[in-house]
């Protein structure tokens, strides 16, 4: 029997141009590892600065004042090639899905000069409300904004 999973690691690296947003990220002394690269948790903060700057930028998140709170429920990583601290990198992000309380980026990370991703990603929100933790809608204002930015 065939493998029937939808979620195959694609064969190629997904390109800058394949992304509407693009956010530069400086990498850190303490972001490598002992091996003498980045340490796969720095992408995680990665996917996460570039997704709340984006969100800040835009007006829908105001870290203290919103009425929703977008908590992470779920993200992944594939490794493509290694980084190391001095790197600068950019992290590209799009909206993947939209749903009525919750919203998936895809997430790369590309390093200086290079057009092919070194990690490939993905991070969901599910938005809730702040008051009583619950799945809240998807302001129409927001799906608007993250339409702009939804892959095609």
């Amino acid at each position: 029997m065939g493998d029937t999973r939808t979620d195959r690691v694609p064969t190629e690296p997904s390109r800058r141009l394949d992304f509407p947003v693009s956010v530069d990220i400086t990498t850190r002394w303490a972001d490598n590892d002992a091996y003498g690269h980045v340490n796969k948790v720095a992408y995680y903060a990665f996917f996460d600065t570039a997704v709340n700057q984006w969100l800040i930028t835009q007006g829908i998140l105001d870290i203290a004042r919103s009425p929703l709170a977008g908590l992470v429920a779920e993200t992944g990583c594939r490794y493509r090639r290694p980084l190391a601290y001095p790197q600068p990198v950019s992290v590209g992000m799009r909206v993947a899905r939209l749903g009525i309380s919750s919203v998936r980026y895809d997430d790369a990370v590309f390093s200086e000069g290079c057009d092919e991703a070194v990690a490939e990603g993905h991070f969901t929100h599910v938005y809730v409300d702040r008051a009583t933790g619950r799945p809240a809608r998807l302001p129409t204002k927001w799906r608007r904004l993250f339409e702009t930015i939804a892959a095609p």
